[in-house]
């Protein structure tokens, strides 16, 4: 531990290891796009053709059984296995659209081997919509990020809205790759999460790039080890003031992931993901990502001279 002249608690050289950083990152982003690549994400009806099936049995069931009045009601087509959740209720996806008189007369099938209570949830999506909403959806996302990275590049510096660029990237890629490595399914509340995140994560690193602005005005970076104290002093100075706001976002997203209901999980978890992707990013990577890219023009202009 150690202090700057302001009296600034600097317990660790962040920026002196950013490699170690860097690489903790490129690991998991690149297991994870081994597991898309070779396994491929775990699409929701939203971006894949089909029909998902929710049922409320209202009592005691074996999934197993469950399975067994579907493959005689809808025969000759693929579906996942029945899982269940909440209080009595499980759900499935078929890989094509059903209809709704097939589906009917698995319905009336389940409530004579359940009883009356028994019902049904059904969302369906046909190709082309499918096609379309995965376009969309990356749409939506490529342009949030361009448009908050233009905004930094106008409000700092370019420099700032390249690295700003590559956190953000961090930010998406991060929740993709532990979605595809623990199989969750992506469906559009995942897109919402990453919009989400996206703008959690933009105001964390607006916050730490505004006081490097500052501390450039007022502390000594014209060498590589005067600049790389900037940024450690800066990082350190907006430290509690990232941890604490992501903290008040994390607790809530927690909640809802532990008591929330099964429709919400997946957006509960592809939060947690992201912010904690998101504040990890803005100190770790993007602040760290502008320190190389400050120091490469520093050595250009002593070549120069």
């Amino acid at each position: 531990m150690s202090y700057d002249k302001d009296h600034t608690v600097i317990r660790f050289d962040i920026v002196k290891n950013r490699r170690k950083f860097f690489i903790a990152s490129s690991v998991i982003i690149i297991i994870g796009l081994l597991f898309t690549l070779f396994q491929g994400l775990h699409l929701g009806v939203d971006f894949k053709a089909g029909t998902r099936l929710d049922m409320f049995i209202g009592k005691t069931f074996n999934p197993t059984d469950v399975e067994e009045v579907i493959k005689k009601e809808v025969p000759n087509v693929n579906f996942s296995k029945v899982t269940p959740y909440g209080e009595n209720q499980a759900y499935t996806r078929f890989d094509q659209t059903i209809s709704s008189d097939t589906l009917m007369k698995m319905e009336m099938a389940l409530k004579a081997k359940y009883g009356q209570q028994v019902s049904k949830q059904v969302s369906s999506v046909d190709p082309s919509i499918a096609q379309e909403m995965v376009q969309k959806a990356a749409i939506a996302v490529a342009i949030a990020a361009v448009g908050i990275a233009i905004y930094i590049a106008i409000r700092f510096q370019w420099l700032f809205g390249i690295a700003c660029v590559v956190g953000l990237a961090h930010d998406v890629f991060i929740p993709i790759a532990l979605f595809s490595i623990l199989g969750l399914e992506v469906d559009i509340t995942f897109i919402a999460a990453l919009l989400t995140i996206l703008g959690y994560s933009i105001n964390d690193k607006i916050v730490i790039f505004d006081r490097i602005r500052e501390n450039l005005r007022t502390m000594k970076s014209k060498t590589i080890p005067e600049l790389e104290h900037l940024v450690n002093v800066s990082l350190w100075q907006t430290m509690r003031r990232s941890v604490y706001t992501v903290a008040t976002v994390f607790f809530t997203a927690l909640a809802l992931a532990v008591l929330g209901s099964e429709s919400i999980q997946n957006f509960s978890l592809a939060l947690l993901f992201g912010l904690v992707s998101g504040t990890y990013s803005s100190i770790f990577i993007a602040a760290q990502v502008w320190v190389n890219l400050k120091e490469r023009n520093m050595k250009k202009k002593k070549e120069v001279m």
